[in-house]
């Protein structure tokens, strides 16, 4: 008998792999040129991101730049900007998240930048990913892009 019968266990670490996109955002009362600057200079992002811990990127976003974010407990992100329009305030981004001899994982981000009526503005993102990553990610980006919308 092979134990493949109705009852017995499946391997859970293919349904857990499934990618999954989920979307989440912010809204604030910072100027939406702000918020904007906030995402377009990587300097910045950490006093925004309270996961960021430091960037090694240019000083704006641009398709095509590579680099790296720094998080806790020495986790590196391998990051390349796809795409970015700063007319529409939107960008997107690959990262591969890791850690030094360890296979990473991969996301794709896409962020937006709207103006709300009446001032202030919103801000939007769509995770795509294995789902336990972006499960796991979604507290932290939401915690993240209400600071980001602060003024």
């Amino acid at each position: 008998m092979s134990g493949r019968g109705p009852g017995a266990a499946r391997r859970p670490t293919v349904e857990l792999l499934r990618r999954l996109s989920l979307t989440t955002g912010a809204a604030g009362a910072a100027p939406v040129e702000e918020a904007w600057e906030r995402y377009a200079q990587p300097a910045l992002w950490s006093t925004w991101s309270p996961q960021i811990r430091s960037v090694d990127l240019p000083a704006r976003i641009a398709p095509g730049v590579r680099g790296a974010v720094h998080g806790p407990g020495g986790l590196r992100a391998d990051v390349v900007v796809e795409d970015v329009d700063e007319q529409r305030r939107t960008w997107s981004w690959s990262v591969v998240l890791g850690r030094p001899g360890v296979p990473g994982v991969g996301l794709h981000l896409d962020h937006a930048v709207e103006a709300a009526p009446g001032g202030g503005c919103s801000t939007s993102l769509v995770l795509t990913g294995p789902a336990p990553v972006v499960l796991g990610y979604a507290p932290a980006a939401w915690w993240a892009l209400r600071r980001l919308v602060r003024p």
